[in-house]
């Protein structure tokens, strides 16, 4: 009878031991937060996930930053990483029109910097915008990555149409250690056809560009990507789309366990879409498995602690 009693004890025990080691796996495992736009531009918008799949607006999908700088005053295409200092980093679409992006930092997701207006292509004369700047920090030399989308008059008349009203977009970059001094403008990325929305991330000891073919005619309009040894480039030619017979843009990456997955606005059926891959290679469509805030916009998804989540939970009081 001891041995059974010191048996059904032990498992008893174990059970416990098990039930706590997965409540503080859960505790210290990354929340996944996604930021993001409404309509034209009217603010930082938050939410957040637990499973990468079902996501919730937090502030009651209200905003927790609107814009203030550039003649325009919008804030599209809001892309949000931590730095190595600790703080929260963001950049933004400030205008439809206008020669530079918008920039503010972060110690908590609530309370934001002053903003600033970055005229990354102000010595450009023919420069006609700045779309859907992000930010990638680079270990090896301690410094950010800055890259956007600018069609410039007059450049690249291999890949100009008339469709689009004649935007015919490359990716170019600077770079800053501390978002007050920038380096000169560069070129990163020119495959021979208008292209936007990239963003990178690390894959190993190489880089991955998701980028969106914006090709008018024939139409591509769909999501591919490029691969790197450095963060700089040079980027190799794209993959075979990713995304399928419809409208895509905006993509954002992390990866789920040993899947990546990349979520995507498919902007001409209203809602968002996302596709998964254990290699970057096959690709499968799982946009009827996540669930987003109605009314989303191009957005990034970036990992926060579980205590940084609470301070953003206590808005909603």
């Amino acid at each position: 009878m001891l041995n059974i009693r010191l048996t059904i004890s032990c498992l008893l025990s174990m059970l416990g031991c098990l039930s706590l080691s997965g409540m503080a796996q859960q505790a210290t495992q990354p929340v996944l937060v996604f930021s993001y736009f409404k309509g034209n531009g009217d603010g930082l918008h938050l939410a957040y996930s637990r499973d990468g799949y079902n996501w919730t607006a937090l502030r009651h999908d209200s905003t927790f930053l609107r814009p203030t700088v550039s003649k325009d005053k919008l804030m599209r295409d809001p892309c949000i990483i931590r730095g190595a200092d600790g703080k929260f980093h963001m950049v933004w679409t400030v205008s439809w029109n206008d020669k530079g992006i918008g920039y503010a930092s972060s110690l908590d997701l609530v309370h934001w910097s002053e903003q600033q207006f970055v005229p990354v292509m102000q010595r450009e004369p023919n420069a006609r915008n700045c779309w859907a700047p992000e930010i990638t920090y680079d270990a090896k030399r301690k410094e950010y990555l800055i890259y956007w989308a600018t069609t410039i008059t007059g450049q690249f008349p291999e890949s100009q149409q008339p469709g689009d009203s004649g935007y015919n977009h490359r990716i170019y970059y600077v770079t800053t250690k501390d978002f007050k001094k920038y380096s000169p403008v560069k070129l990163l990325y020119n495959q021979g056809f208008n292209v936007i929305d990239a963003t990178i991330q690390p894959d190993g000891k190489r880089y991955v560009m998701f980028l969106k073919d914006e090709t008018r005619e024939p139409a591509q309009k769909n999501l591919r990507v490029a691969f790197s040894d450095q963060l700089l480039g040079p980027y190799s030619k794209p993959s075979a789309p990713i995304t399928g017979k419809y409208w895509a843009e905006g993509p954002t990456a992390t990866r789920l366990g040993n899947q990546w997955i990349v979520y995507f606005d498919k902007y001409t059926e209203h809602h968002y879409g996302a596709v998964t891959s254990p290699d970057l290679q096959t690709w499968t469509d799982v946009s009827d498995k996540v669930h987003f805030p109605d009314g989303i916009r191009h957005g990034t998804v970036f990992p926060v602690t579980e205590k940084e989540l609470q301070v953003l939970l206590k808005e909603e009081k």
